[in-house]
């Protein structure tokens, strides 16, 4: 966490004077099910972070095609149950033509199998998105999540592996001019205390870590909101 500080410090002068020129600043968050969360079955940590950051005085707007309430607010996403990133890198074109975005929060990673050796077409499909995301918008920031843990073993026994190539892909995809940062979702995220029965979804607890890490990367990019 210390490094994104250190990166979103150097990048906040460049990147919040690109955020002024469309008020609120629209956000989309790309993802499976942990994005989209799930009704009665499991938390959504999303609604959590827009608590989050209106009370950090931010603003912004959540774009998507998809819709969930929350307080009465639209909280729009592109969030799909059982969907991984290679069918999200397929969609994210015409969804960012239609809801245009200035900050891409991805979150990636889940409902393949170890077996399949996942972790190549994951990051090549990320890479598809930050790339994609910048032809729709050259002035967007694109947030790359290190995915949440799961104890459903051995299904997702490749999930350090992947979070650690995520790494370098944020490493290599980033510049001043169009940042890319590391977002670390695993790190203090425990599946036998955060999530629900099935190990892999996130609980009130887990969906408020995952609201918080967002948070904590997406305030310093995002302007005060008027009063």
């Amino acid at each position: 966490m210390r490094i994104l500080h250190a990166i979103v410090a150097l990048l906040l002068p460049l990147a919040t004077a690109g955020l002024h020129a469309a008020e609120p600043p629209r956000i989309m968050a790309v993802g499976d099910s942990i994005t989209q969360g799930g009704g009665n079955s499991f938390a959504t940590y999303r609604h959590l972070l827009a608590d989050v950051l209106h009370a950090k005085g931010r603003s912004f707007e959540f774009v998507g095609s998809q819709t969930s309430q929350h307080v009465g607010v639209a909280c729009r996403h592109e969030g799909y149950g059982g969907k991984n990133a290679e069918f999200l890198a397929s969609i994210l074109e015409a969804k960012l033509r239609a809801h245009p975005a200035d900050l891409v929060m991805i979150q990636a990673g889940h409902n393949h199998f170890a077996e399949e050796n996942p972790v190549p077409g994951i990051v090549e499909a990320q890479r598809r998105m930050i790339v994609i995301a910048r032809q729709q918008n050259p002035a967007a920031i694109v947030l790359i999540a290190q995915v949440i843990p799961s104890a459903k073993l051995p299904k997702y026994a490749y999930l350090p592996d992947l979070n650690a190539a995520l790494a370098k892909l944020a490493q290599e995809m980033h510049s001043p001019a169009q940042p890319v940062l590391l977002v670390d979702l695993a790190t203090g995220f425990d599946p036998a205390t955060d999530t629900v029965a099935d190990k892999v979804h996130p609980n009130q607890a887990g969906a408020a870590k995952i609201a918080e890490r967002w948070a904590a990367a997406l305030s310093p990019l995002l302007p005060a909101r008027n009063r």
